[in-house]
């Protein structure tokens, strides 16, 4: 299932009477790539429909020969995602204790559970974070405790949602050097243009349409030019 791209075919979407995306044809196939747009442009709409959380009027999500349609759950284990608010991923006590909450669909030992959780902590810099209480931690911590909560699933893909939000300068960087290291394929909403500029591809979205898609050089200069 890594070799398989994430793909939207003549996908669009309305909320209460509103189009939010229209007519998306998209094949998402390199390593890192940002999506950028307004606020109200559809980009967190159209991450949403990667793994299935949000199932599109017209078109159809792949990923390789599963659509999201028939096949979200499946989808699921190899499309992480990541939220804009930390607040709708942490739901439990500890640290420990929340990163291991989505392995327990896996019907892992205790044993292996404990394995997993410590192995991924270790691999984010947070191994002394483990019994620290979830309410305790810095944003910055509340970041890497979410993204640890959906690596520890080790997905394919992963869909990330405006992630540097509320983080302060050295936090946001801690994040990026996370990210940019990471083996999954990234696909991340982000306003901070700068740290795009690293990233293999970016597509821009206004008024839920694709306006420009290429290499961040080329898109965020049209993007300064002509929305910024």
């Amino acid at each position: 299932m890594a070799a398989q791209f994430l793909r939207l075919l003549d996908v669009s979407h309305r909320v209460g009477g509103r189009t939010v995306l229209r007519k998306l044809n998209l094949t998402l196939s390199e390593r890192r790539i940002g999506i950028i747009g307004r606020n109200g442009s559809g980009k967190s709409m159209l991450v949403r429909c990667l793994n299935g959380l949000i199932i599109p009027k017209e078109g159809r999500v792949m990923l390789g020969d599963l659509s999201t349609a028939r096949h979200a759950r499946t989808i699921r284990r190899h499309v992480g995602m990541v939220f804009q608010s930390v607040e709708q991923q942490l739901i439990m006590p500890t640290v420990a204790e929340d990163v291991a909450f989505g392995l327990r669909s896996l019907a892992l030992s205790r044993a292996e559970a404990k394995q997993a959780v410590d192995a991924i902590l270790a691999e984010l810099g947070i191994a002394h974070l483990a019994e620290r209480p979830v309410a305790e931690l810095s944003g910055g911590e509340k970041r890497l405790v979410t993204l640890a909560g959906v690596l520890v699933m080790r997905p394919d893909h992963l869909v990330l949602d405006e992630p540097m939000t509320g983080l302060d300068h050295y936090q946001r960087r801690c994040l990026s050097e996370r990210l940019l290291g990471l083996p999954q394929q990234v696909i991340m909403v982000s306003h901070e243009l700068d740290y795009l500029a690293q990233f293999d591809r970016v597509i821009a979205l206004h008024e839920g349409e694709v306006v420009l898609d290429g290499s961040p050089e080329s898109t965020i200069s049209a993007w300064k030019q002509r929305y910024g």
